[in-house]
């Protein structure tokens, strides 16, 4: 398309997207919309929507976004009109496929930044539609019940033995925890976060469910688990007597919305978007059975009480979470937390606890000779076989959709990866018993 008739058909799409400037329009019968969201979410704005648009009607298909990448790439996408999900990868791609329209909003409405992380497409295919904030939920009596303090911090995740009360997501199977653990890795560095996970999970209960982790501290299975945190809204809006804390730290990372190039309505496509990122539809966001964060600031008047206001988030530090190098790594933190965790827990259970022991020891009893051998032990059990600085370069060889292409390359570097780890592993092993004190 010529830059002429693009800066037009952007224009004309402009003036309708202008939140709430399409309420002049006559809006086709009926609007179709793509999305993975939640029944509880989708009906309470499919009855708002309808309410506020009477003869047109909202219909929804539900795809998972592998399956909502299929349809949206073929000619006609489906017939779809909307696609509207909390899948953060899945925008940028289909952006760079050709599959949405151009959109324009107010960004004295909406900023497009929320915590000083920018949440909207720079290139105005995609709009941030709510933001999830990504932490630990805590249940505090259970935690003074078992002796444990609760943590405020990443690092406190392994400053303390949690003796199986701390829940982690698995990251290869839980579809959040790839942005949870990214979001640790790019807060602590690179390879002081994995020596973090590794310690933290060598004393927790590895969770492969997206909806358990969460769950775990709600039924008592858990004092603490690393979530993503509307899970843990939700229980908390229904009286389970849990709590969020936000490390000073952390990221808040958006669900997104676009009209699709071949809307066969693009007029009620238009009205819908308009509609979630209003007023009346950002405010259905605080609702108990649904907690999620809305992305306009001029709504959290009407929140509940308690809220957080992720634009107003007090004790938080500087943090430039960089979300497009996230996005790419997603599946190398998913293998090198197999590699690490997952493969190795009880090894890890062992020597940890062993590095412990002999740290008490020490501490009881300071002898530098001893301490620079627990000191190198502690370095090897950390050890990643990936770099910080290689980290990106091989990021592509396990992004989901390259992945499939080069199976013996990337088998081959877990192989590498095994024997270096456990290497270093068995090398920390046997420093830290030298440490010990020797039996009688």
């Amino acid at each position: 398309m010529c830059p002429i008739i693009l800066r037009l058909a952007v224009a004309l799409l402009g003036s309708a997207l202008m939140l709430g400037a399409g309420a002049g329009w006559a809006l086709e019968d009926r609007v179709l919309v793509m999305t993975s969201y939640p029944d509880e979410l989708v009906q309470r704005f499919e009855q708002a929507f309808e309410r506020a648009n009477p003869g047109t009607d909202l219909q929804i298909v539900w795809k998972p976004s592998r399956d909502a990448a299929v349809e949206l790439a073929k000619p006609d996408q489906g017939g779809v009109d909307v696609y509207w999900t909390p899948s953060l990868g899945s925008f940028p791609r289909l952006r760079e496929a050709g599959a949405f329209r151009p959109l324009s909003v107010d960004r004295n409405v909406l900023p497009g930044v929320v915590d000083g992380q920018p949440v909207s497409d720079r290139q105005g295919f995609f709009e941030a539609f709510e933001v999830a904030g990504y932490g630990l939920v805590v249940n505090p009596v259970a935690l003074a019940r078992d002796g444990l303090p609760q943590p405020a911090n990443w690092r406190d995740l392994a400053a303390t033995r949690w003796k199986g009360r701390l829940a982690m997501p698995i990251a290869g199977q839980v579809g959040f925890s790839g942005a949870l653990y990214d979001i640790l890795l790019q807060a602590e560095g690179w390879e002081a976060g994995w020596a973090l996970l590794g310690e933290a999970a060598a004393d927790a209960t590895l969770v492969g469910s997206g909806g358990q982790v969460s769950e775990s501290v709600v039924n008592g299975e858990a004092d603490v688990a690393v979530t993503v945190d509307f899970f843990a809204r939700s229980a908390i809006a229904n009286g389970h007597p849990v709590a969020l804390v936000y490390p000073p730290r952390t990221a808040f990372l958006p669900a997104q919305v676009a009209i699709a190039r071949s809307a066969p309505h693009p007029d009620a496509a238009r009205a819908f978007v308009d509609f979630v990122l209003s007023a009346p539809g950002q405010s259905l966001l605080f609702h108990p059975d649904i907690r999620r964060y809305p992305v306009r600031p001029d709504v959290y008047a009407q929140a509940p009480a308690g809220t957080v206001n992720p634009f107003r988030r007090t004790g938080a530090e500087p943090y430039a979470y960089d979300m497009d190098k996230g996005l790419a790594r997603h599946g190398l933190i998913a293998a090198l937390f197999d590699s690490l965790i997952v493969e190795r827990q009880d090894r890890l259970k062992l020597l940890w606890g062993v590095i412990h022991a002999a740290e008490a020891g020490f501490a009881a009893k300071p002898d530098p000779e001893r301490g620079a051998l627990v000191t190198r032990a502690r370095a090897l059990a950390g050890f990643v076989p990936v770099s910080g600085a290689d980290a990106d370069r091989i990021a592509p060889t396990f992004q989901e959709r390259k992945s499939n292409r080069n199976p013996e390359e990337r088998a081959a570097l877990q192989q590498e990866w095994a024997a270096r780890i456990d290497a270093a592993q068995a090398e920390a092993l046997d420093l830290a018993r030298r440490t010990l004190p020797a039996a009688p």
